[in-house]
């Protein structure tokens, strides 16, 4: 395991820019099992845990109609991640590849999105299923599956699933 500014053979870490604002709001705070990057799975499961997208005030009633999707993104800053590597040399591969050929949560803008399941809402909380962050990751927002564009209340109810 490596600790957090060491680096694999072949990876390069550069001095990065200063940062400009962009003026990011989060609205929420992820709540998942995993406490720690090595318990944290690379990729979620629609049949893993549930777990909590807690919605801050006064984003609460954007959750209206959320209701009506399957599937929702869900899209989160990865607040323990390096932002300097350039080239990276993924865990148990020996191979040397450029940041945006990759999945890695090492980024310039650490951003992370997710298919999840929606499993229901309780008050200013959304129940999901398939994350794969850590706890009290900062939620930057919720949408609904881009690849399904029509909600499920508004769908033909004779077409197959």
């Amino acid at each position: 395991m490596l600790r957090n500014n060491e680096l694999r053979a072949g990876e390069l870490a550069i001095d990065t820019p200063p940062a400009r604002d962009a003026g990011l709001i989060f609205i929420g705070r992820i709540r998942t099992p995993w406490k720690s990057r090595e318990d944290t799975p690379r990729q979620g499961r629609h049949d893993g845990p549930v777990c909590r997208l807690e919605i801050f005030e006064p984003w609460v009633a954007a959750l209206k109609g959320v209701e009506f999707h399957r599937n929702l993104e869900v899209i989160y800053w990865l607040h323990q991640s390096r932002r300097d590597l350039v080239l990276q040399s993924p865990k148990h591969n020996n191979l040397t590849r450029g940041t945006f050929s990759l999945r890695s949560p090492q980024r310039p803008n650490p951003i992370g999105t997710s298919i999840v399941t929606l499993v229901g809402i309780e008050g200013n909380t959304v129940l999901v299923r398939g994350l794969d962050c850590l706890d009290e990751t900062p939620l930057l927002d919720l949408k609904p599956d881009r690849c399904e564009f029509t909600p499920l209340a508004q769908q033909n109810p004779n077409d197959p699933e």
